[in-house]
């Protein structure tokens, strides 16, 4: 199994921006899915946005649309957030997955904390 390992997080301002990057030397992204979830506090992990290996399609979850952009190249997966909420304050993990096709060979990361402060 191959360890995934995000970066781009920390304290921002609501309001603002931040990118998360992840990804694992050597290892290609390019024939699989790729996702973003996140954990609040005292909350259940969520999906937050991904990219569908089987029909290629861009999820978003509601609460982000518009603000979150996921992308990716050949060795890294992104997710670009704007307009940053306090409600946005959770650890992010990557992983080779949507929210809605979950394998058991899927890989993930170890995540990243994002704090906005109001």
């Amino acid at each position: 199994q191959v360890q995934l390992l995000e970066s781009g997080g920390g304290l921002v301002q609501a309001g603002g921006s931040l990118t998360l990057s992840c990804g694992s030397p050597g290892f290609v992204l390019d024939y699989y899915a790729i996702g973003w979830f996140r954990q609040a506090p005292g909350k259940e992990r969520e999906g937050v946005a991904c990219i569908s290996s089987d029909d290629g399609k861009t999820y978003y979850a509601e609460s982000v649309k518009g603000r979150f952009r996921i992308s990716r190249d050949k060795f890294r997966m992104y997710l670009q957030m704007n307009n940053l909420k306090p409600d946005d304050t959770a650890v992010y993990t990557c992983a080779t997955a949507c929210w809605f096709s979950i394998r058991e060979m899927d890989m993930w990361g170890v995540g990243t904390p994002v704090t906005v402060s109001s």
